[in-house]
């Protein structure tokens, strides 16, 4: 069973946090941490972190890494459904889109999968949101490692990845 979730703002965040953390207080933006003892044997990261933190699962988004035509593209999502990648492709002029290898998403963010944060990534690429964020005034998404989420405005995340907003996701 997983511990209570311990929360942080950027106040008393400890100094050398994950790159996302660090991009989020560079920036100036507000966010809370959240962070919780990551379970290897949960079949999903995201419903994971979502029972730790007791957040609704429509809040809490899960950062994928695709293939648009031949250009990583990073797709973020509620963990509560899965990402459409026609949609997807189509958001961003392509034609066709697939699941990136796990392996060069992980070389090209910089993160591990299960912890990959739409901030902070080792070569910022291409991202879009889906436009259900914006019925949520803070949205949760990876901060960068496993256990660990942050909390913040789906503005400051779209203003931030410079992302697009569209209906990519689908229960």
């Amino acid at each position: 069973m997983a511990k209570k979730p311990k929360h942080q703002n950027q106040k008393n965040h400890q100094s050398g946090g994950t790159p996302a953390t660090v991009a989020l207080t560079a920036a100036g933006v507000p966010y809370e941490i959240h962070s919780y003892d990551h379970d290897p044997a949960h079949p999903s990261y995201g419903e994971e972190a979502a029972e730790a933190m007791g957040v609704s699962p429509d809040r809490v988004f899960k950062t994928l890494v695709a293939d648009v035509d031949g250009a990583l593209t990073v797709a973020v999502v509620p963990v509560a459904g899965q990402l459409n990648l026609k949609a997807l492709a189509s958001a961003v002029g392509g034609k066709r889109a697939t699941m990136a290898d796990p392996t060069l998403a992980e070389r090209t963010t910089g993160y591990v999968r299960g912890g990959i944060s739409p901030l902070g990534q080792r070569k910022k690429l291409r991202t879009v949101l889906d436009d259900s964020a914006t019925a949520h005034p803070t949205i949760c998404v990876s901060a960068g490692r496993r256990g660990l989420e942050v909390e913040l405005s789906p503005a400051h995340l779209t203003t931030l990845t410079n992302a697009v907003l569209a209906p990519i996701g689908r229960a």
